[in-house]
């Protein structure tokens, strides 16, 4: 949808980003322990994420991979937000609750995108009220945008009903953050 926004309006928009502070790993759990390592096989921390898992590829989510899931832990929450989208707040691409704090991670497509049915159950609504995985779609000329892959313990499951979007799922995890871990993937359009 973004790529549609001409390039000279994106070089315009160019220093418009919400900012990575406003991200829920830093405004709202800044203080819980960094604990989770959090990695993909399909690109490293920081990297460029390959076009597969974008709107200009496949646009299926990337296989993760975490470890390090302290003692206690009852669920998982992953958070996907684009901390450098031309709005107000950070764009959420995706939202995934009570994940299996025993599992190693997810395979490549487990969340519901326009490139794959997806095989996690809890998914909650994108920025763009749309259930699933939103494959970064960042304007063109605006620049390169950072994807935050944010992986949460919690020391309950968090039973949300139907399908929650970031407001109702922040406000669950408040008070249940046993410790966070973090991957960064970046995504440009020329």
């Amino acid at each position: 949808m973004l790529e549609k926004i001409p390039h000279a309006v994106g070089e315009a928009l160019s220093g418009l980003r919400a900012g990575i502070e406003k991200t829920a790993y830093h405004a709202e759990f800044d203080g819980a322990p960094v604990a989770l390592r959090v990695t993909s096989p399909a690109f490293p921390d920081g990297a460029a994420l390959p076009v597969r898992f974008t709107q200009d590829g496949a646009k299926l989510s990337p296989p993760l991979a975490w470890s390090g899931i302290p003692a206690g832990t009852a669920a998982l929450v992953l958070l996907v937000e684009d901390a450098d989208s031309p709005t107000p707040k950070p764009i959420v691409h995706a939202i995934a609750w009570d994940l299996d704090p025993a599992s190693e991670g997810l395979a490549e497509g487990a969340l519901a995108s326009p490139g794959s049915g997806g095989t996690v159950e809890e998914i909650g609504k994108n920025s763009f009220l749309k259930t699933g995985y939103l494959p970064p779609d960042p304007p063109t000329g605006h620049g390169p945008h950072r994807y935050l892959f944010q992986l949460y313990a919690l020391n309950r499951h968090l039973g949300l009903d139907g399908v929650p979007g970031r407001s109702t799922l922040l406000e669950g995890m408040h008070g249940h953050v046993l410790a966070k871990g973090l991957l960064v993937g970046t995504y440009e359009r020329r």
